[in-house]
């Protein structure tokens, strides 16, 4: 019998199995008794009525889908007050929506890095962010993660055009980047910022405003910020925020942006719906910060090693990727969702449970959450 071409997949997946690493995906019912501890739905918007009821009348208004790239018929008006409002939010001259935050991180980094440019990249950058690096023409130097020494450094050796690509808060370990640190350092050789604010968004900053805005950094004319409208915002799609010039740069040049099809109307319609309802609600991002914090406190006075958030993330580290999947079914069985990371998602080869504040959590949900991540912790669940 002749060799399949794909045999060799039946071997990678063998691998996989042996690390411990095998993902299935798991489709989620639309109504859940599970208390969730995994999504990335920071301010508890995704199912508020404001929010879903605006994605539906965006639908009815202007269709399922968006059409067609925005360059043709999938840019509407729509579209384009989400982008004012979203731009005088964050504190920026003008913004871009996309149909995926992964789509806004590709569509800035790879068109703000030219042939000749340099991109210096935080090794523990999310993923969109390294494939935009990888997909860029210019040259890519990943730095050790916080490090702006070795940003300096970098920078300082390259002769041309060059930008530090960093994310706002990371997405692992819940950890922000020295944001202001590292524009000070671009600043001294006339070098651009771009800065992934996914998770800082609705949780950091003035009223939500974000971590860039919490820096100090709003419109400046050598930062570009990328957005995500699928976390806080309870919605889906991303955006590029930053000057006017970049923003016009990027509908020309960005390839995520001219070849993709616009953001369905629906998910532009929910997410305006969701950034109205946070300038009403700002204090929604403090409580979903002080609810991780409060997370961490409690997790570690119970013995667990977490890292301290800086946001809604709360990181929980696992001996193994085998005990984190089996401590985060546990978890599931006892009735809560929790994340579970593992190689190849994390840059550092460590896995954990990770865990997602939201700003609706009661402080019962809170205690409840800890009680059952520490009763099945690996090596103590039979002390339950």
């Amino acid at each position: 019998m002749a060799r399949s071409p794909f045999d060799w997949l039946d071997e990678q997946a063998d691998v996989r199995r042996r690390a411990g690493l095998v993902r299935t995906l798991r489709p989620r019912p639309a109504e859940s008794t599970l208390l969730d501890l995994a999504s990335n739905d920071y301010l508890g918007l995704a199912r508020h009525p404001e929010i879903t009821e605006a994605a539906a009348a965006a639908a009815r208004r202007w269709g399922g889908g968006a059409t067609g790239s925005r360059l043709v018929t999938g840019s509407t008006e729509l579209h384009a007050e989400l982008e004012r409002e979203l731009a005088d939010f964050c504190g920026f001259e003008s913004a871009l929506v996309l149909s995926s935050g992964y789509a806004a991180n590709l569509a800035a980094v790879t068109a703000l890095a030219p042939h000749g440019s340099l991109i210096v990249s935080d090794a523990g950058n999310h993923a969109s962010l390294i494939d935009g690096c990888r997909l860029a023409r210019g040259t890519v130097q990943v730095v050790p993660h916080g490090d702006t020494d070795a940003v300096r450094k970098a920078l300082d050796a390259h002769q041309g055009p060059a930008v530090a690509v960093s994310d706002s808060v990371f997405s692992v370990d819940g950890d922000a980047a020295p944001l202001a640190q590292l524009a000070d350092v671009c600043r001294e050789f006339g070098f651009g910022l771009i800065v992934d604010d996914a998770h800082g968004l609705g949780v950091l900053g003035d009223g939500g405003r974000g971590a860039p805005h919490a820096a100090g950094l709003a419109g400046a004319a050598d930062v570009v910020v990328t957005a995500t409208l699928s976390k806080s915002l309870g919605s889906q799609g991303g955006a590029v925020l930053g000057p006017a010039k970049v923003i016009d740069h990027l509908v020309n040049a960005a390839r995520t942006f001219i070849f993709d099809t616009g953001l369905a109307p629906a998910a532009a319609g929910a997410a305006l719906a969701a950034l109205r309802l946070l300038r009403r609600e700002p204090e929604r991002g403090a409580r979903a910060h002080a609810v991780a914090t409060t997370l961490y406190d409690l997790l570690t006075a119970e013995g667990l090693q977490a890292v301290r958030p800086d946001a809604a993330v709360v990181s929980v580290r696992a001996p193994s990727p085998e005990l984190a999947v089996q401590w985060a079914a546990d978890c599931r069985t006892a009735g809560l969702a929790v994340g579970c990371f593992r190689p190849p998602s994390v840059p550092d080869g460590i896995s954990r449970l990770r865990l997602t504040a939201r700003a609706d959590l009661t402080d019962g949900q809170i205690a409840e959450a800890v009680r059952v991540i520490s009763r099945t912790a690996p090596g103590q669940a039979s002390a339950g």
